[in-house]
């Protein structure tokens, strides 16, 4: 049996949260076209007869210009240092660039054996990969290079088989039916802001953030019922969220909704309101409050 952490690195639009997805077999992590997308570090298990790997998806590794990106980047960091494997994920329809470079220099300065998985292969013709893989190769060590599709799960198993490889000798760290830590009010956070982070547009998906303020269990009745602030840095953004007649933040709540719904296997009430916050990004005890905490 091996078990062990897994930690899943790269640049912002790689990949790494539908990866996540697939490896686990279930959604644990919300993704979308935007970049940045995850926040914090989310922790997904894979259990099988071969052993458990616990998988560390982390936010992008970019150049922070706020605080909460300055944080972002820190828990990606810290991944690459106190996992037992480092998968770095590329996006294989890019071409390699200074981001990739210095994202070669962090993993040069790990211990951890790192496995390098080419994503989105699904995009692009073979023959394209052999130069790509070439220059991979020369750009950093890696002790497996795997071409992969999270989104049509091509050469999943190759990459899983891979990791076990490195991974140390173990018991399991989890019971074999623990999918993640993430608690459920921040599930509920991230499905909305997922939405959110569906319909708009512009600076809007940087700017903006989800509390819940109320998470109210069903009772007899069964029903769910939250409510939820979205977060905006200035009052010209709040039309764009509620939209014309209120119909964007209707769609919004209702896309939610009916995800919760599947999630909890309840009936949900979801009340969404949206509020300014001025320079969240900048305030620590507002990052504290979403759960993008310097001790992460």
């Amino acid at each position: 049996m091996k078990a062990g952490f897994v930690a899943l690195v790269g640049r912002p639009n790689a990949g790494k949260s539908t990866l996540l997805n697939r490896l686990v077999g279930q959604k644990v992590a919300i993704v979308s076209d935007k970049p940045q997308t995850t926040r914090t570090r989310i922790l997904g298990v894979r259990t099988s007869g071969r052993g458990q790997i616990v998988f560390i998806d982390t936010p992008g590794i970019h150049r922070p210009l706020h605080r909460l990106n300055v944080r972002m980047v820190d828990v990606a960091v810290q991944s690459i240092s106190q996992a037992d494997v480092v998968c770095a994920v590329a996006d294989a329809t890019e071409a390699v660039g200074g981001g990739d470079q210095y994202l070669a220099t962090l993993l040069a300065r790990g211990t951890a054996p790192t496995v390098l998985a080419l994503n989105k292969i699904d995009r692009m013709s073979k023959p394209a990969l052999l130069p790509l893989i070439e220059q991979w190769s020369r750009l950093a060590r890696f002790e497996d290079l795997v071409p992969v599709s999270a989104l049509t799960g091509e050469n999943e198993q190759a990459l899983v088989e891979a990791l076990f490889r490195h991974l140390p000798e173990g018991e399991a760290l989890y019971p074999d039916d623990y999918l993640t830590d993430q608690p459920e009010r921040a599930y509920v956070a991230e499905i909305v802001r997922e939405k959110v982070l569906r319909h708009t547009r512009d600076e809007l998906p940087f700017t903006s953030a989800v509390l819940v303020d109320r998470f109210e269990e069903a009772g007899t009745r069964g029903l769910l019922r939250l409510f939820c602030t979205i977060l905006v840095e200035r009052e010209s953004q709040k039309p764009i969220v509620i939209g014309r007649g209120g119909a964007m933040i209707k769609r919004i709540g209702t896309e939610a909704r009916e995800e919760l719904e599947r999630f909890f296997g309840a009936k949900v009430y979801l009340d969404l309101r949206v509020k300014t916050r001025a320079g969240w990004r900048e305030d620590p005890r507002m990052l504290d409050e979403i759960g993008i905490r310097d001790d992460e």
